[in-house]
C-alpha cells in the first residue's frame, strides 16, 4: 500500500545541522555499510552495478543508483522495484544518518533489523519476502514517521513501537502476525493511517483504538478472527475518513456512535455477523460516498434518516435479513452508482423515479426479495446502466420498451417474475450484452429480426419457460459469441433455421418443448463446440442429419417425442463423446447401431418405435449376415493387434535403455544450472539423485526423483519429458521457466533451479516430505486425512491459485490443477505444482495420461473440452473437482463410478445438487465432520464445476469464501428467510439455483449477482 508521506528537501534540512555534526560516522563508514549490504544482494538489474565496491573514493556512493547524500553522509536509500532478491544485512543500521529508507517491491528474503537510526523518518519494506518478527528497539529511531511492512512474511506477534510519537503511518497489512492488537496501540496519538487486515490477529479489538483521534484510515479486516463486537469508543475517531472492518467475524450491534463521525467517506462492515437494526445515526454522516452493510445479520428496515446521505455511491445492503420497502428517496440519491439489497425480505414497489436524475446509476440488483410491481421507467435515462438484475421476485408487467435502446447494458436478469407483453424490439441484440435471462415469465409474441444485422456479444440467453412464439429470426447468426442458448417451453413454430449453424460457440443448444417443425438442418453440424442438444417434445420430421456424428464433443442429445423416421444413422456409433442419448417416441426404423456408445444405452432411449430393431430392444433384425468367417475374422485382428502391441513396447524399452546410458555418460561440462536464489549445491549434486533408486513419482509432466544434497537440504528434482526439441529451438520455454523461477508464495511449490543440456531438462524443487494429496487422499492411509486438515488444505492451495491468477503479471493459468499437482510438507500445509508447464508439455508430446488439451482426465472443464481454449476459469474447475476430493475421499474417474460418470455426475446425482444432502457422500473414513463446514465447502465445489464458465467464482472468491466462512447462530440457520443457508422460499425457485436451467448453484446467488 502506497505511502502518504513524500519527503521533501525541506524535511531535510530540518536535521542538517544534526548530521553534519555527527562525529561516530562518516561517509567512509556510509561507503563500508553499502559495500556489505551489496554483497548479500542478488540482482539482474544493472542500475546496481553503478555501485562500485571496488572504489577508492568513498564520496563516489553520493552518484550510486537510489542513493542521495547531504553534507557528505547518506540521507536517503531508495531501491524499491528492482528485482532484487537476497538479504538485507545488519549493517545497513550503519548508515545511521538516513531519513528515508525504501526497500520495498523486490523479493528480500530472512529477517531484517532497522536500528540506531537516530534521524529516519520514512522507511518502506513492503512487498518483498521477509519473515521473522518486527521486535526491534524502536527508542532508537525516534523520529519515525511511515512504517510500511506491507505483504510479506512476518509470522509473530504484533510490534510494539514504543516511543514512536511522530508515526503517522502504519502499515502492516497482509502478513501472519498473530495474537491481540496491543491496548498500547491506543498510546500511537499521531497516527494517520493504520492498516493491519489480512493477518491471523484474534482476541478483541481494544477499545484504546479510540484515543486515535487523528486516524483518517484504518484496516482491520480480511483474514483476522476478532471476538466481540465494535467497541462504541470508535465513535471517537472524528477525523476518520475510511473505516474498514469488513470480512472479520465480528458480532453484535453496530455503534450508534458511528453517527459522530461526520468526516467518514467509506464504512465497509460487510461479511460479519453483526446484528440488530441499521442505526439510523448513520444517517447523520452527510458526506458518506461508500456503505457496505451486506453478509451481515441486520435486521429491520432501511433507516429514514438515510435521506441525508446525498452523496452516496455505493450502497450494498445484499445477505442481510432486512425488511419493508425500498424508500422513495433513494431514487434521490444524485451520485448514485451501485444499489445492491439482494436476498433480503423487501416488499413492494421499486420506487418509480429510480434512475431519474441520477445520471451515474451502473448496477442494480434487487433479485431474491418479494418485490412486486413493475420496472421503472427511467433506470436507463442516462444510459449508463450495466448491470440489471431482479430476478426471483413477484414482479409484473411489461419490459419497458426503451430499455431495448439501453446500449451501456452488460448483463440482464429478470427469470422467475411474472413479467408479461412482448420482449422490447432491439433488447436482446443490444452491442454491450452478454448475459441474459428472462426465463419463467409470462412473455408472449415474437422474437424480432435484428434489423442492423450487427454481430453482438452475448455469451448466455435464458429465454425459457415464456409464452414466446412465432418463427425462430434468421438473425440467430448474430450471436457469433454465443455459448448457452435456452428457448425451451415456448411455443416457437416453423423450421429450425439453417442460420443455427452459424452458432459456431454455442455449447449448450435447447430447443425443446416448443412447436418446431420440418426437418433437422443439417447446419447444426457446424455447431463444432456444442455438448448439449435438446430438440425434444417438437413436431419435427424427416431422418436425422447424420452429419451431427461430425460434433466430436457431443455428449447430451435428446431428440425424443417427435416425428422422425428412417433409419438412425450408424455413423452416430462413432461419437465416443455421447453419454446421454434419447431417441424415443418417433417413427424411427431399421436396424439399431449396436457398437460405440450405443451398446450401453438404455432400451427405454429407443422406446416407442416400433419399427426399430436390435438385440437391445428383444426385437431381433435378418441376422443371416452373421457367419463363422467373421468370427475369425474378428480373432485374427486381435492376434495382430497383440503382436503390434508387443513390437512396439520393445522398441520403447530399447530406446529408453539407449536414452538412459546416454545420460549417465554425459559429463557435468555439457550442462548447464540455472538457480534462482543462492543455493549451497552444483549441477553434479543434483545428477547424482537422478537415478532409477531414487524416484517417487511418474506422471505426464516426468518423472520425479528424490535427492539430498551435501548439506542436507532435501529437494526433488523432475526430468520433464517431451521438450527435447523445445530447449533447442524455444526461448520462450526457457523465459517460462525464469518467470516460473521468481515467483514466490507460500503456498507455491519453489522452483530453485534449472538443468539442462541439448538432451534433458531438469527441474530442482523444494522438496514435499508428505508427496501429493492425491497420494495421501486416496492411498491406503487417506483416512488419516482429518476434516480439519483437509479444510486447511483446500483453503492453502486456493491461496495458492488465487496467487497464480490475480498477482501475477500477467497472470499464470495452471493447466492442469489435480489433487496430484498439490503437494503437501511436513506440516501437512498445500503448496500447488507443475503451474504454467502444461502449454509445453501438450506442445512436446508429453505421456497420454495428460490430455491432448491440457488437463487430466476428470478435471478438464466442459468448455476446455469443446473450445481448446484455456483461461482461468478452466483451472476454477478443476479445482472443483479437488475439492470434491477433499468431501468425498474418491477419485475423480475409475471403478468407483459406472461407466460414463465421473465424479461430477456422480455428486450432483447423489445429492441433487443440495447442499443439505452433503452427507450422502462425505468420505466415510472420516470420523468428525461438522455438517455445516462440509455443507459449506461442498457450496463452493458447486460453485467451481459450473457448466458455464462465466458464472463460476475466481479464485480470488474462492478463497474468500472458504476464509470467511460464516458461523450463524442457530436461529438463523433455522429461519426460512435465511437465503444464505440457500432455503429457497418454493420448489420453483430452488430448481433455478441448483438445478440446471438456472446456470446451476451460481456464486452470483452468493457473492454477488
Amino acid at each position: 500500500m502506497a505511502p502518504f508521506i513524500v519527503l521533501t528537501l525541506t524535511l531535510f534540512s530540518l536535521v542538517t545541522t544534526s548530521i553534519s555534526s555527527s562525529s561516530s560516522s562518516s561517509i567512509v563508514s556510509d561507503f563500508r555499510a553499502l559495500i556489505s549490504i551489496k554483497q548479500k544482494f542478488h540482482y539482474s538489474n544493472p542500475s546496481i552495478s553503478t555501485w562500485n565496491i571496488s572504489s577508492d573514493n568513498p564520496n563516489s556512493i553520493c552518484s550510486w543508483t537510489g542513493i542521495k547524500c547531504l553534507h557528505n553522509r547518506v540521507i536517503s536509500l531508495n531501491i524499491s522495484n528492482m528485482a532484487l532478491y537476497g538479504s538485507v544485512s545488519p549493517d545497513i543500521s550503519m548508515l545511521d544518518s538516513l531519513i528515508n529508507l525504501s526497500i520495498d517491491g523486490n523479493n528480500f528474503t530472512g529477517e531484517i533489523r532497522i536500528e540506531n537510526m537516530p534521524y529516519l523518518r520514512y522507511l518502506n519494506i513492503s512487498n518483498n519476502q521477509f519473515s521473522g518478527s518486527l521486535d526491534w528497539n524502536y527508542s532508537s529511531i525516534p523520529k519515525l514517521e511511515v512504517l510500511d511492512g506491507y505483504n510479506n512474511n512476518f509470522s509473530a506477534y504484533l510490534p510494539v513501537p514504543i516511543g514512536l510519537k511522530n508515526l503517522r503511518h502504519l502499515e502492516l497489512g497482509g502478513n501472519y502476525f498473530y495474537g491481540e492488537i496491543p491496548a498500547i496501540y491506543g498510546d500511537l496519538t499521531s497516527l494517520e493511517y493504520l492498516s493491519l487486515s489480512g493477518n491471523d490477529l484474534q482476541g478483541k479489538i481494544p477499545r484504546e483504538i479510540g484515543n486515535l483521534t487523528n486516524l483518517r484510515e484504518i484496516y482491520l479486516g480480511y483474514y483476522n478472527v476478532y471476538e466481540g463486537g465494535i467497541a462504541e469508543e470508535f465513535g471517537n475517531l472524528v477525523n476518520l475518513v475510511h473505516l474498514d472492518l469488513s470480512n472479520c467475524e465480528l458480532d453484535g450491534f453496530i455503534p450508534w456512535e458511528l453517527g459522530n463521525l461526520k468526516s467518514l467517506r467509506t464504512l465497509f462492515l460487510h461479511v460479519n455477523r453483526l446484528s440488530g437494526p441499521v442505526p439510523k445515526e448513520l444517517g447523520n454522516l452527510t458526506g458518506l460516498e461508500n456503505l457496505d452493510l451486506s453478509l451481515n445479520e441486520l435486521t429491520g428496515e432501511i433507516p429514514y434518516d438515510f435521506i441525508n446521505l446525498k452523496q452516496i455511491r455505493l450502497l450494498n445492503l445484499f445477505i442481510n435479513r432486512l425488511h419493508g420497502s425500498i424508500p422513495d428517496f433513494v431514487a434521490g440519491y444524485p451520485k448514485l452508482e451501485t444499489l445492491a439489497l439482494w436476498m433480503n425480505n423487501f416488499t413492494g414497489v421499486i420506487p418509480g423515479n429510480l434512475g431519474y436524475n441520477q445520471g451515474l446509476l451502473q448496477i442494480l440488483d434487487l433479485s431474491s426479495n418479494k418485490l412486486t410491481g413493475t420496472i421503472p421507467k427511467h433506470l436507463c435515462d442516462s444510459n449508463q446502466l450495466r448491470i440489471l438484475i431482479l430476478r426471483n421476485n413477484f414482479m409484473f408487467g411489461s419490459i419497458p420498451e426503451n430499455l431495448g435502446t439501453c446500449y451501456s447494458l452488460v448483463r440482464v436478469r429478470l427469470g422467475q417474475n411474472y413479467f408479461n407483453g412482448t420482449i422490447p424490439s432491439g433488447f436482446i441484440y443490444l452491442p454491450e450484452l452478454n448475459f441474459l435471462e428472462l426465463q419463467n415469465n409470462m412473455l408472449s409474441g415474437f422474437l424480432p429480426e435484428n434489423g442492423k444485422n450487427n454481430q453482438t456479444k452475448l455469451g448466455q440467453m435464458n429465454l425459457s419457460n415464456n409464452y414466446l412464439s412465432g418463427p425462430l429470426p434468421m438473425s440467430l447468426s448474430n450471436f457469433t459469441s454465443l455459448q448457452i442458448l435456452l428457448l425451451g417451453g415456448n411455443n416457437f413454430t416453423g423450421p429450425i433455421p439453417a442460420s443455427i449453424g452459424e452458432l459456431r460457440q454455442v455449447v449448450t443448444l435447447d430447443l425443446s418443448k416448443n412447436l418446431l417443425s420440418g426437418e433437422i438442418p443439417r447446419e447444426i453440424s457446424e455447431c463444432v463446440h456444442l455438448n448439449y442438444l435438446d430438440l425434444s417434445q417438437n413436431e419435427l420430421s424427416g431422418s436425422i442429419p447424420q452429419e451431427i456424428s461430425n460434433i466430436r464433443i457431443l455428449n447430451y442429445l435428446n431428440l425424443s417425442r417427435n416425428h422422425l423416421n428412417e433409419t438412425i444413422p450408424q455413423s452416430l456409433a462413432s461419437m465416443k463423446s455421447l453419454t446421454t442419448a434419447d431417441f424415443s417416441f418417433n417413427d424411427l426404423s431399421g436396424r439399431l447401431p449396436e457398437s460405440g456408445q450405443f451398446s450401453v444405452f438404455n432400451a427405454t432411449s429407443f422406446a416407442g418405435n416400433p419399427r426399430l430393431c436390435g438385440s437391445l430392444l428383444n426385437n431381433p433384425c435378418n441376422m443371416s449376415a452373421i457367419t463363422g468367417p467373421a468370427k475369425k475374422s474378428h480373432s485374427a485382428f486381435k492376434l495382430i493387434f497383440a503382436l503390434g502391441l508387443l513390437i512396439c513396447s520393445l522398441v520403447f524399452a530399447t530406446a529408453a535403455i539407449v536414452k538412459a546410458k546416454s545420460f549417465k555418460k554425459s559429463g557435468t561440462d555439457s550442462w548447464k544450472m540455472t538457480a534462482f536464489q543462492k543455493l549451497d549445491f552444483s549441477v553434479s549434486d543434483v545428477l547424482e539423485c537422478v537415478k532409477d533408486g531414487n524416484v517417487i513419482g511418474r506422471g505426464g509432466a516426468g518423472i520425479v526423483y528424490h535427492g539430498k544434497m551435501p548439506n542436507g537440504v532435501e529437494i526433488a528434482v523432475k526430468k520433464l519429458l517431451g521438450l527435447n526439441s523445445i530447449n533447442s529451438h524455444d526461448h520462450g520455454f526457457k523465459a517460462e521457466i525464469r518467470t516460473l523461477g521468481n515467483i514466490r508464495h507460500r503456498n507455491i511449490v519453489r522452483l530453485l533451479a534449472f538443468c539442462s543440456n541439448k538432451d534433458t531438462n531438469l527441474l530442482v524443487y523444494e522438496y514435499m516430505r508428505n508427496g501429493s494429496l492425491g497420494e495421501a487422499l486416496h492411498g491406503k492411509k487417506g483416512g488419516f486425512l482429518s476434516w480439519n486438515m483437509r479444510y486447511k488444505i483446500a483453503l492453502d492451495s486456493a491461496k495458492g491459485m488465487c496467487y497464480l491468477h490475480h498477482d501475477c503479471s500477467p497472470l499464470i493459468v495452471h493447466r492442469d490443477v489435480k489433487s496430484n499437482n498439490i503437494l503437501l510438507n511436513s506440516s501437512f500445509e498445500a503448496h500447488v505444482a507443475d503451474f504454467g508447464l502444461a502449454k509445453f508439455l501438450v506442445d512436446g508430446g508429453a505421456s497420454q495420461c495428460m490430455s491432448a488439451i491440457a488437463g487430466s482426465y476428470g478435471y478438464i472443464a466442459p468448455e476446455y473440452a469443446y473450445t481448446l481454449r484455456v483461461d482461468e476459469k478452466s483451472d476454477v474447475y478443476s479445482f472443483g473437482v479437488v475439492l470434491l476430493e477433499l468431501v468425498t475421499g474418491r477419485r475423480p474417474v475409475g471403478g468407483e463410478f459406472k461407466e460414463g460418470v465421473d465424479i461430477v455426475q456422480w455428486t450432483k446425482c447423489s445429492t441433487n445438487c443440495r447442499r443439505e444432502e452433503v452427507t450422502r457422500i462425505i468420505d466415510p473414513r472420516l470420523t468428525v465432520v461438522p455438517k455445516d463446514e462440509a455443507m459449506h465447502l461442498f457450496f463452493v465445489a458447486m460453485l467451481c464445476i459450473q457448466e458455464n464458465s462465466v458464472e463460476r467464482p475466481t479464485m480470488r472468491e474462492v478463497v474468500q469464501m472458504l476464509s470467511e466462512f460464516p458461523r450463524r447462530s442457530p436461529e438463523l440457520q433455522s429461519s426460512s428467510s435465511s437465503s444464505y443457508q440457500l432455503k429457497s422460499p418454493d420448489e420453483k425457485i430452488r430448481k433455478d439455483l441448483l438445478g440446471y436451467n438456472g446456470a446451476s448453484f451460481g456464486i452470483t446467488e452468493i457473492y454477488g449477482n
